[in-house]
């Protein structure tokens, strides 16, 4: 692979082309810093250069600092790995420059690669080109000098809103707001840029330094209020995450004190964030997802994925009419197969309000949503399925009605057919039992709403064949989902390991919990649903049926309770019927519903669990760890068992799947922070307490007493992949 490297040419113009070059996004690494300060350096010095014109090679500018650094100081503790950009070089070496810097910009500038942009003294940019400061994303702020250069460009709401959402926009949009200074075609880009630096140096055009520009900020009543609602804004959408407020706390301090004092003080809290657990967390999820897509024995064979034109699908209704969105939507053609025309028309019916949902959220042009509307097709046999590349069968969970389906589709469809399921818990050796193509039977998993979570479980049997399992892999990319191939059992690998979830939170209710201060502490820490109003959306009649999968899977380690029985004797259905733990009425947000008491009371009756007959006493922190270290136990035994590749798949998965805090860095990860230690020696007291449910798995004991981390991969983990 290209070393990094930094080049200058110096043309007959006058003008020095500095060139950044680090394939494929020049992200900016440690070693082209000083080799870029040197370059400018020597264009100030040489006498036959005028101006400077900075660029990225192949095409795209830069696509930001080299986050592998930040995963380095993880590993050591070491911030001194962090260079020193914002003032070296971004103000000293560039900013106050004794000859002027244009920026040629082509495919994207984001983060550091944005802010060298900023330093410079004018800005040209192609057209399309995606400019942006994502830091925030990553747990840390901008830190050349963005926070400061950003708002004086733009103003101050558009700026916090790129950083605080980490938002990008394209070069045409980034000239109307006053950041690109024009946008001109590729094969202009050059010429004009150079032309640029020139007339800026022989004062034909304004020598700008962003840094002490104040004419965009407005006055400093006005920065205040705008201030204080993104203040306001960030306690709402981020109240566990420290990076937002920082964020804005820095934009505050330059514009009270001056561009120079903000980015001094950006450079300090930088270097802060970047040792934080948010910032861990969140650059674990970043490589994790790079990762997913490398899977031993499949995408290391040299094989070619083939094309999945048309997609015959088997049930209508929320998952069928979900998949069948998400791959209309991407441009490939589905037929959907229901037993009756009332349920064909009602999946139909389904699957164009999810089209006009995206149109109705701005998500989708009214144009797209009709195009992938005449790509969907209708049908009450099997006569469509003759020319599928690939049939997905949305059936409800029941093991008969699968096998028969599996053994008609089988002699139906063409040979290259790939038979997926989209069920979420059914062995698949079972779904395949009556056919005599198992090396084509394959998982695919969609969470719901299927058009919407990101998630998309490829599980494979010991039969299925690797040219299978990387077509599904390449159809999940195509409908824009994270394909995650994992192991053949009951739940697979995000169901298998939350399994304990609901079981746990229950096992407190029977011991004199308040059930809503259950969800509350689970929604406090950053999931977007407690356990109960969870299991009120997915309905008792799911539960019931998930319990007894997994009870007869692991027998060993369920805990019996009585409130999903006694919630469905008193006839409640959870948002189904709009009775649940919690009220559901349509225009109001879920309300609890104190009428359940007595539901609760007879359960705790039953379970015969509280001691002495009292609740017991309990802390948030000690709920949230009797509900979630059960949870990282259960992901153990994933791991242990190679129900997936690697750790970080799982921690990927439950950020996907369960929508599990990214900034905790998914299940395993989140453990690690606690320290598993401390999960091993909690988990172990509650079995003591209370029995097997809490029992520690193998891998877990062992990683606590050598002291490896839960999501670090190793060579025994290699070896169990076989059981993929």
């Amino acid at each position: 692979m290209a070393e990094p490297s930094i080049t200058m040419e110096v043309g007959n113009d006058g003008v020095a082309l500095i060139t950044m070059s680090n394939p494929p996004v020049n992200a900016l690494a440690r070693s082209m810093f000083p080799a870029m300060k040197s370059k400018f350096e020597e264009a100030m010095r040489r006498n036959d250069v005028k101006a400077v014109v900075l660029t990225g090679k192949g095409g795209r500018f830069s696509g930001g600092f080299d986050i592998n650094v930040f995963e380095m100081i993880h590993k050591t503790g070491d911030t001194s790995l962090l260079p020193d950009v914002s003032v070296d070089i971004a103000v000293n070496t560039m900013e106050d420059a004794k000859k002027p810097i244009v920026a040629a910009i082509e495919g994207l500038a984001l983060g550091g690669g944005l802010e060298m942009a900023l330093a410079s003294h004018a800005r040209i940019a192609v057209p399309k080109v995606q400019l942006g400061l994502p830091e925030l994303s990553l747990g840390v702020i901008p830190g050349f000098g963005g926070t400061q250069r950003l708002p004086r460009l733009i103003g101050l709401p558009k700026a916090i809103e790129m950083m605080l959402f980490s938002k990008t926009i394209t070069s045409e949009e980034g000239e109307k707001l006053g950041l690109i200074d024009a946008v001109v075609s590729p094969n202009e880009l050059m010429k004009v840029a150079r032309k640029w630096a020139l007339d800026i140096a022989e004062r034909r055009k304004p020598w700008i330094r962003t840094l002490h520009r104040t004419d965009r900020i407005g006055s400093l009543a006005e920065a205040r209020s705008v201030l204080k609602s993104a203040r306001e804004q960030a306690k709402k959408i981020a109240p566990n995450t420290p990076q937002q407020l920082a964020c804005i706390d820095v934009i505050e301090d330059g514009i009270i004190h001056g561009g120079y004092s903000g980015v001094l003080k950006e450079d300090k809290v930088f270097r802060e964030l970047v040792a934080t657990d948010t910032a861990k967390g969140l650059v674990h999820v970043f490589f994790s997802q790079r990762l997913i897509s490398k899977v031993p024995n499949v995408t290391d064979r040299g094989l070619k994925p083939r094309n999945v034109k048309k997609v015959a699908i088997i049930g209508g209704g929320l998952m069928g009419s979900g998949i069948a969105t998400a791959l209309i939507l991407s441009n490939i053609h589905v037929v959907v197969k229901e037993i009756s025309p009332e349920y064909l028309q009602k999946g139909i019916k389904t699957i164009e309000a999810n089209l006009r949902g995206l149109v109705v959220k701005g998500k989708l042009t009214q144009d797209k949503a009709n195009k992938a509307l005449l790509i969907l097709k209708g049908s009450l046999d099997y006569s469509d399925f003759k020319d599928a590349d690939m049939v997905i069968e949305a059936a409800v969970e029941n093991v008969p009605l699968k096998q028969k389906i599996f053994s008609e589709i089988e002699k139906i469809c063409p040979a290259h057919c790939i038979l997926a399921t989209n069920t979420s818990t059914i062995d698949l050796n079972l779904v395949g039992e009556k056919t005599r193509s198992m090396d084509r039977i394959i998982g695919a998993h969609f969470f719901s709403p299927a058009h919407v979570m990101p998630l998309l479980e490829i599980v494979r049997t010991e039969k299925t064949s690797p040219q299978v399992i990387l077509d599904l892999m390449t159809v999940g990319k195509i409908i824009k989902k994270v394909p995650v191939v994992v192991g053949n059992c009951t739940g697979f690998a995000v169901n298998r390991a939350f399994f304990p979830y609901v079981q746990a939170a229950q096992f407190l209710v029977n011991l004199g919990v308040d059930l809503f201060r259950i969800d509350r502490v689970i929604t406090n820490f950053g999931l977007p649903l407690g356990p109960f109003q969870l299991q009120d959306l997915s309905g008792y009649g799911v539960a019931t049926a998930v319990w007894k999968e997994f009870s007869a899977s692991f027998p060993d380690r369920v805990l019996f309770s009585p409130l999903v029985d006694l919630m469905r004797k008193n006839g409640r259905d959870g948002k189904n019927n709009g009775r649940g733990y919690y009220i559901y009425e349509k225009g109001s947000r879920p309300k609890p519903d104190p009428s359940i008491l007595p539901i609760i009371e007879e359960s705790r009756r039953i379970a015969n669990l509280m001691p002495s007959g009292k609740p017991i006493a309990i802390s948030d922190q000690q709920i949230l760890e009797m509900v979630l270290f059960p949870v990282v136990n259960e992901g153990c035994r994933v791991v242990e068992e190679g129900i997936v590749v690697r750790p970080s798949d799982l921690n990927v998965a439950t950020v996907l799947g369960m929508s599990f805090p990214s900034y905790r860095g998914g299940l395993l990860f989140w453990g690690d922070l606690v320290g598993p230690k401390h999960v091993y020696a909690s988990l172990k007291k509650w079995s003591e307490q209370y029995g097997d449910f809490f029992k520690p798995s193998k891998y877990l004991e062992e990683r606590a007493a050598k002291g490896i981390p839960l999501s670090e991969a190793n060579s025994e983990n290699a070896a169990s992949r076989s059981k993929l």
